[in-house]
């Protein structure tokens, strides 16, 4: 379950109101709680070090330009967010990903695939070419994001055959979590074939 601390995101949450929502969900939940996620960007590591001891996350998304250094400072396992560039030729778009990949293994995080936008860090609902992706996952472990909804999370899952999959705008409605679209998204999620 994500949690977005990115700067100008219009997800964005604020410490204290994040450490609400996961008490709530403590609450809740218990024990059957998922993995809490927090989405960062460029952001200092003291800074991103600070939410993950305070809100006891597990794992921390890392949507910017992170080094490697950068990620080995980080105080819980990371995956770190790789932008799918579609080029005009198919081998090109998939051997520039394949180094990104590779380099983001390297550093010791999993790795979530994303639309590249030059506006956004990610969370736009906008959808790639799920064939670039498939051409990796036979060989990568690789979480698929990007523009997934209730309507084709199967034919993400069929075609790509993910380790994972991200979704935030897919499950919403006006800008809101849909609570309706979660158990949609979710149920469809465990019923594909894999």
């Amino acid at each position: 379950m994500g949690f977005v601390f990115v700067p100008g995101a219009r997800r964005r949450l604020e410490m204290n109101h994040a450490k609400k929502v996961i008490e709530k969900l403590k609450k809740t939940h218990g024990d059957k709680l998922p993995n809490l996620v927090g989405l960062f960007a460029n952001q200092t590591i003291e800074r991103v070090n600070k939410i993950v001891r305070n809100l006891n996350l597990d794992l921390v998304q890392l949507c910017g330009d992170e080094t490697h250094e950068y990620v080995k400072g980080m105080d819980v396992p990371t995956i770190k967010q790789v932008k799918v560039v579609e080029y005009e030729q198919f081998d090109s778009s998939v051997s520039k990903l394949r180094e990104q990949v590779e380099l983001a293994l390297s550093y010791g995080s999993m790795v979530v695939l994303d639309k590249y936008e030059a506006s956004s860090y990610g969370g736009t609902g906008s959808k790639f070419n799920w064939d670039i992706a498939a051409e990796l996952s036979g060989t990568y472990n690789l979480i698929l994001a990007g523009g997934l909804n209730c309507d084709n999370i199967v034919e993400a899952i069929s075609q790509v055959a993910p380790w994972g999959v991200d979704v935030s705008s897919g499950i919403e409605t006006d800008g809101i979590k849909d609570e309706g679209k979660i158990k949609k998204f979710s149920a469809s999620v465990l019923q594909s074939p894999r």
